[in-house]
């Protein structure tokens, strides 16, 4: 059974950096993806970046395209997503998530998702 669990979630100031931490425990076939995921208050959940675990391959949403970015370091069975240039739009619950591939490529389709992490709150302020 696999788990995903989130962190690095905070407050910060418009124009700021973090950086979330999805540690995975239990095996991720190669052929999976690896995604971030957020959800405001009264929004349905959006997929943000996703990543082909076998072999690195990403995939971005277009309202974060550029500012984002994910990465992942299996020896740390750990999925991280950089964010910066942060807006108050970015103020979200973020999730882990793991999610079928087609072909090699991965795209952060919610109903696609087979596992969520427990989400880690990001709040951007003016």
């Amino acid at each position: 059974q696999v788990q995903l669990v989130e962190s690095g979630g905070g407050s910060v100031q418009v124009g700021g950096s973090l950086r979330l931490s999805c540690v995975f425990y239990g095996d991720i076939p190669a052929s999976k993806c690896m995604g971030w995921f957020r959800q405001s208050p009264g929004k349905e959940r959006e997929g943000v970046a996703a990543i082909y675990h076998g072999g690195g391959t990403t995939h971005y949403a277009d309202s974060v395209k550029g500012r984002f970015s994910i990465s992942q370091d299996n020896a740390k069975n750990t999925v991280y997503l950089q964010m910066d240039s942060l807006t108050p739009e970015d103020t979200a619950m973020y999730y882990c998530a793991v999610s079928p591939s087609r072909f090699g490529y991965c795209r952060p389709i919610t109903e696609e998702v087979d596992v969520w992490g427990q989400g880690t709150q990001v709040t951007v302020s003016s």
